[in-house]
């Protein structure tokens, strides 16, 4: 899952990335409503959930939020700010927000008010992908493997293993190439090598031949990867 924080306050942006990476997402924070644009127009930078804060440098919270519902995007969008009148949230509402959090706030609210937001959305994400034989519990990062009349067998994979793994499987017929998997695990201005996708993709291989699934992603001509089409019925 992937976050876009928009907050000028250091401290409290320091505090929010922190908290959203140990609860599994991935976060670009920009400090400016122009760069919040920016990261919006890449297409390449697919987010599942954003954060604006109401006042910003350039573009105000609002503003985007406003450009975003003039686009159809549906992006889920929570807004932060220190103004608490009933007649505020009103205004952030109506210009396209799902939801109005006051400073100052306890992150455990925050992280209740996405997960709210995640399950209103038409974007929402299961915390279980299945694919024939193959089950992710995205709460635990446990892949599972349970062919037909065989035992279920299980591994924990690390957090990027996961994050991998997800996406992938979130795209289970298609695939995936290179700079896809690179926008959706890597912060945009995270320093990046040319081979960190190849290399992640071989460890989760080996990862998953500890479950006896040694082929249970392919490489696709040009670069891409997918699921093997065999795991699809459950039978293997």
């Amino acid at each position: 899952m992937k976050v876009l924080l928009v907050e000028d306050e250091l401290d409290l942006g320091a505090a929010i990335e922190r908290t959203l990476n140990q609860e599994k997402y991935i976060v670009d924070w920009v400090q400016d409503g122009n760069s919040a644009l920016n990261y919006l127009d890449n297409q390449q930078a697919q987010y599942t959930l954003a954060i604006f804060d109401w006042m910003l440098p350039g573009q105000t919270g609002l503003d985007l939020c406003k450009r975003l519902r003039e686009q159809k995007n549906s992006l889920p969008v929570l807004i932060l700010t220190a103004r608490d009148r009933w007649e505020d949230k009103v205004i952030g509402l109506d210009a396209g927000a799902d939801d109005y959090l006051v400073k100052p706030f306890r992150m455990e609210e925050l992280l209740a008010r996405l997960r709210s937001l995640r399950r209103r959305s038409p974007q929402f994400q299961p915390q279980q992908i299945q694919f024939g034989s193959l089950l992710l519990d995205c709460d635990n990062r446990v892949i599972y493997w349970q062919p037909v009349h065989k035992e279920r067998r299980s591994i924990r994979l690390s957090k990027k293993e996961f994050q991998l793994l997800e996406y992938i499987m979130r795209h289970p017929w298609q695939a995936v190439t290179r700079d896809q998997i690179l926008n959706y695990l890597y912060e945009v201005d995270a320093e990046r090598i040319s081979n960190v996708v190849a290399a992640q993709v071989r460890l989760l291989r080996r990862r998953l031949s500890e479950l006896g699934c040694d082929d249970a992603i392919q490489t696709v001509p040009g670069g891409g990867y997918r699921l093997n089409s065999v795991y699809a019925d459950g039978t293997v």
